[in-house]
């Protein structure tokens, strides 16, 4: 397949620039896999296409305060460190601009309590570089550092929690799981009252989410790698839940990645690592049964995922629709139920 086959025109002003006062409150648009009947619906009604013994499974991922602002250490030129992912104590891989002042052995300094170092040169032009500073990390980050929001939302956010899912726990992405924004703590506990179980799974989302996928053809598009972690205790509820022939429902693309990692003979094995798995037509599912996502960008590996899962003409198709009934589009838009 080819890339241009995920394209599709949006208009500017569907991309939402922010999100709804209330999470639960944004349109729902409902496909049938099957047939491609569709309805549309307030994400609220999401409980009712839900049923007892049903699996539903979340990524509890939080995100970063992972931009940061300093300056080179000796020259005082301003650069921007946006944090990807931590490789091991306090070295990290780092997007630097601009990058031309970041060469080996670089140094930069960050609100007098934080220094930098570059390490190596990697893949794409980051950089490795290693940290200094006193006390806890996570504390001087969230003192110092931004939350950074996807390159196509140019407003500011006012609240930064409106950009973390209400169950998210352990930090480490550098985007948010956008699925699950739409979730409210008093939605949850109706779904769990009607006799829905909730599990948790984690995958740290790389900002390789939003890059374009330049190659040609699918099968020569090397996939980013993400951490992903899969207790016992989630593993043995998933399982549970296929055996009794029920469903297991993927908040988000992230959690369809973890599972499908995980997934071996219909069933998911626990563990934790790094993945790089790339869903895109044709693969058979071992283990999603049904899909809560939002609008994802025309060529983009989320876009490719959903097609797979749930038909390429069938999923364009509804975009197109969505386009026609002004859904709103990528992190802070509307969502899709495919089922």
């Amino acid at each position: 397949m080819n890339t241009k086959d995920f394209y599709y025109e949006l208009p500017q002003e569907l991309i939402a620039q922010h999100p709804l006062e209330n999470r639960e409150k944004s349109r729902l648009m409902c496909m049938s896999r099957k047939s491609g009947e569709i309805s549309h619906k307030k994400f609220e009604d999401i409980i009712n296409f839900l049923h007892g013994g049903d699996c539903l499974v979340l990524n509890d991922t939080r995100v970063l305060p992972a931009r940061l602002y300093g300056e080179k250490e000796k020259s005082g030129g301003k650069v921007e460190f946006l944090l990807l992912n931590r490789r091991e104590n306090d070295v990290w891989e780092v997007i630097l601009r601009p990058g031309k002042r970041a060469k080996i052995g670089s140094r930069f300094v960050f609100g007098g309590e934080l220094k930098a170092e570059v390490l190596d040169v990697i893949n794409d032009g980051n950089r490795l570089v290693r940290f200094e500073y006193e006390g806890l990390f996570e504390n001087v980050l969230d003192r110092l550092g931004e939350i950074p929001l996807p390159p196509y939302i140019t407003e500011k956010l006012s609240d930064s929690e409106r950009y973390q899912t209400v169950y998210s726990k352990h930090q480490g992405s550098a985007a948010a799981p956008t699925a699950g924004l739409h979730f409210s703590n008093e939605l949850l506990n109706k779904i769990q009252e009607k006799g829905i179980k909730t599990v948790f799974v984690t995958l740290h989302v790389g900002l390789g989410t939003f890059r374009p996928v330049k190659a040609e053809k699918l099968e020569e598009h090397k996939m980013h790698c993400e951490f992903y972690s899969l207790s016992q205790e989630a593993a043995d509820v998933i399982n549970e839940t296929k055996k009794s022939g029920k469903r297991v429902v993927a908040v988000g693309t992230t959690s369809v990645r973890t599972l499908e990692s995980c997934g071996e003979g219909g069933l998911v094995k626990p563990g934790s690592g790094w993945t790089d798995i790339f869903i895109y037509p044709p693969y058979e599912f071992k283990i999603v049964d049904a899909l809560i996502t939002n609008f994802h960008l025309p060529e983009s590996t989320l876009l490719m995922l959903v097609s797979a899962f749930a038909g390429r003409e069938k999923v364009l198709n509804a975009y197109r629709s969505a386009i026609e009934e002004k859904y709103r589009f990528f992190s802070f838009g509307d969502a899709m139920y495919l089922y």
